[in-house]
């Protein structure tokens, strides 16, 4: 019988730690070795969430034992707080060198310290790591992460409006400085601490807009559009709330360069063809929310604007899945060396 891959999973207790724990239950090839949560500590698995119940599952364990823990883990996820990351996997490498890991927080994505620290508000306290860190998205950057020690998973209103726009900046098909993205999530972006804002009776029934011009996903966005289209890219986007699970859509608005709508979907079909996690829908077909739940999936779509040049893009997917947990599987596949797709391949939940 072939040797199981030894994971952990720091921060268990949030809904993109049990998301991880979802899919890694069900991979033929890892072994769910260690869960973390420090309020949840010396809790089992299924106390916290119950869905849990019919499997054996480590219990859950405090941060404090993973420098005795992690030198016989073969990779670690890390679905901790933004800002709290950093010290840990550097406790995490000097105890077990030879451990992989996929970072779920925002702590590594920015590769230039000072852009961090613009943006985050404190200075970056593992430099030397941000260094080998490799953005981990997959469809983008596959052959640096099969080599990475470190990958950085990208934010899940990134992964939407990324996927759809780096081939078409990489292409010079549209105008990088007509670029207007209006994203919209549901409640599980904003995680599972207590928060009076995401009370049911605060947000039930309503639907606003937040970080309005400031969001620190913005940070990504600019990093990678710029690195696309070979020059400085500073994206319009507004991220809103939704009164719903899971799911984020992004409708996008661009303008092409002497490229019609139809050329700029001909673009992202060819870019696509290949990849398992990423559908064009046809010309003129936008996706829902709904047509992604629970899956690896990203739904693009493309439609013709009525103002001349103009061309109006739809993504979707789900935040919890390729917007975090499953894209995490997705590049530790690519990290030990298993076939990319494997335990990803569930269709979506419908209705």
């Amino acid at each position: 019988m072939e040797n199981k891959a030894k994971i952990g999973v720091l921060g268990a207790s949030g809904y993109t730690g049990a998301e991880l724990v979802r899919l890694l239950l069900r991979h033929p090839r890892v072994e769910i070795a260690l869960l973390t949560a420090e309020r949840r500590a010396g809790q089992d698995m299924r106390e916290v969430f119950p869905q849990f119940s019919p499997f054996a599952l480590p219990k859950l364990v405090a941060l404090e034992v993973l420098d005795r823990a992690a030198a016989g883990l073969d990779l670690v996820f890390c679905a901790l707080p933004h800002a709290t990351t950093q010290q840990v996997i550097k406790r995490l490498f000097a105890g077990a060198p030879a451990s992989k890991v996929v970072d779920l927080s925002a702590d590594f994505r920015l590769r230039d310290p000072a852009a961090y620290a613009r943006w985050y508000g404190h200075e970056h306290q593992a430099p030397e790591l941000q260094a080998r860190a490799v953005y981990g998205l997959v469809e983008a950057y596959r052959r640096d992460i099969k080599e990475a020690t470190l990958v950085a998973n990208p934010g899940c209103y990134t992964t939407c409006a990324q996927l759809p726009l780096i081939p078409l900046l990489k292409a010079t098909a549209i105008d990088p400085d007509e670029i207007v993205i209006d994203a919209k999530s549901g409640m599980t972006g904003a995680g599972r601490a207590a928060k009076e804002a995401m009370l049911f009776s605060e947000v039930s029934e309503g639907f606003n807009a937040y970080g309005v011009g400031h969001h620190r996903h913005m940070a990504e966005l600019d990093q990678e559009f710029s690195k696309a289209a070979g020059r400085n890219v500073v994206a319009t986007f507004t991220p809103h709330l939704v009164p719903m699970n899971r799911g984020i859509l992004s409708t996008i608005y661009v303008r092409g360069r002497d490229r019609t709508p139809e050329d700029l979907h001909k673009i992202l079909c060819e870019t696509y063809a290949d990849e398992p996690f990423v559908h064009l829908l046809p010309f003129g077909e936008v996706p829902h929310t709904r047509h992604v739940r629970g899956s690896n999936m990203t739904f693009i779509g493309v439609a013709k604007d009525r103002a001349p040049g103009r061309a109006i893009i739809v993504s979707a997917l789900d935040n919890l899945v390729k917007g975090a947990s499953g894209q995490a599987v997705q590049n530790m596949n690519l990290m030990l060396g298993f076939p990319e797709t494997l335990g990803l391949e569930q269709v979506a939940l419908f209705p």
